[in-house]
């Protein structure tokens, strides 16, 4: 199950692993991604909260977290090729897996339909 928030990240619960990234509009807004900034392992972050940095060549841009959680991995392929984040920005370029601090926050986020449309 893959949900989305209104920032432009992504949350996908596969079995008892939770992972979060940027979406394909926020890579395709940003260009080519030449850097990112991952948040330490153990961090806890309120829902909306920034969680780390994306750079581009045009721009650079806040990752929130789409959830109240606690990041239990980065992913290191993502820090030494950013550019994955671009090639498969919700699989390989997934940036964190966390631990929900809030289940229920879940509930209020967006599926793909409903992103689509605001995204246009």
């Amino acid at each position: 199950m893959t949900k989305y928030h209104s920032e432009h990240t992504w949350m996908r619960i596969d079995g008892s692993t939770v992972f979060v990234g940027i979406t394909l509009h926020a890579q395709d807004t940003l260009g080519d991604i030449v850097f990112v900034e991952l948040a330490e392992i153990g961090k806890s972050f309120e829902q909306a909260s920034v969680a780390g940095v994306v750079e581009s060549v045009k721009a650079a841009a806040d990752v929130h977290m789409p959830v109240s959680a606690t990041v239990i991995a980065v992913n290191e392929e993502l820090r030494a090729d950013p550019s994955l984040a671009n090639s498969d920005p919700e699989g390989a370029g997934w940036f964190y897996q966390v631990t929900l601090s809030n289940p229920s926050e879940v509930d209020g986020l967006m599926d793909a339909s409903a992103y689509q449309s605001l995204v246009g």
